[in-house]
């Protein structure tokens, strides 16, 4: 099996590194990621520069191939160009934050994964939810997060499907509640911009929000992810509204 590893956050983050390791007995692994941090670019890819890339050797773990753009572009050219056949699984991750709710449209790791299933390759996005007081075990996470995605795998994820795995904030020796398999929580997040002034006097704002789990329902990966749980979230591309669709499409449209 050849598995594509990728993330957001740069080749030199370490939720990358934790999780090649935990990859490596599933498969051959190939590494293209950002050469720098991405955190919440989304969907965007490159089109008025060129993509430069370097190979880097990350703490003697693994060299790959680090790509000056975006998530989604690492993974368009490393199927297009730098991988010698398409991979058979892309796994995005491991994000240092939780990518829960409507995160998810932001999030960089879970446009990389969708990315892949766009071309036709089975995905997953793996995120760890950040909490204060608990510095992060990602040597922890990628075990979790390899137990997980073996589960997944076994259940089945064929081509053009992509999966949302978020881990929790584990202290040491905290045992995760189990795995739930949840719908994406869809209420909005409020964000909060501090206005501040330039030093010519202009308003600029800077936006001060700070993440948390909020009480919600109880199937939700918001909710899941509080109470201790590892999420599995399947997700999909299509965005078409289908019940509005099947409305108006029983109506007369007129030029």
């Amino acid at each position: 099996m050849l598995i594509l590893l990728t993330n957001d956050d740069g080749i030199q983050a370490a939720g990358l590194w934790a999780m090649y390791r935990r990859l490596l007995d599933l498969g051959e692994v190939a590494v293209v990621a950002p050469l720098t941090m991405q955190s919440a670019a989304g969907h965007g890819i490159t089109v008025m520069t060129p993509l430069v890339t370097s190979q880097v050797t990350v703490a003697e773990g693994f060299t790959g191939t680090a790509v000056d753009g975006r998530p989604a572009d690492c993974v368009k050219l490393a199927i297009s160009q730098l991988l010698p056949r398409p991979p058979d699984l892309v796994v995005s991750g491991i994000n240092a934050g939780a990518n829960v709710g409507i995160n998810v449209i932001y999030s960089g790791t879970v446009a990389a994964a969708i990315e892949a299933a766009f071309l036709g390759v089975p995905a997953v996005a793996v995120s760890l939810y950040l909490r204060n007081g608990i510095p992060p075990d990602y040597a922890g996470a990628a075990a979790l997060a390899r137990r997980t995605l073996d589960q997944i795998l076994a259940h089945g994820l064929s081509r053009s499907q992509v999966v949302s795995v978020n881990l929790p904030a584990l202290a040491p020796g905290q045992a995760p509640a189990g795995i739930r398999v949840v719908r994406q929580c869809t209420r909005p997040w409020v964000d909060n911009y501090e206005r501040r002034k330039d030093p010519r006097g202009r308003d600029y704002y800077w936006n001060t929000s700070v993440f948390t789990l909020a009480t919600d329902d109880d199937d939700t990966d918001v909710a899941a992810l509080r109470d201790g749980y590892a999420t599995v979230t399947p997700l999909h591309f299509d965005l078409t509204d289908r019940a509005q669709l099947e409305k108006w499409s029983s109506s007369q449209w007129k030029l």
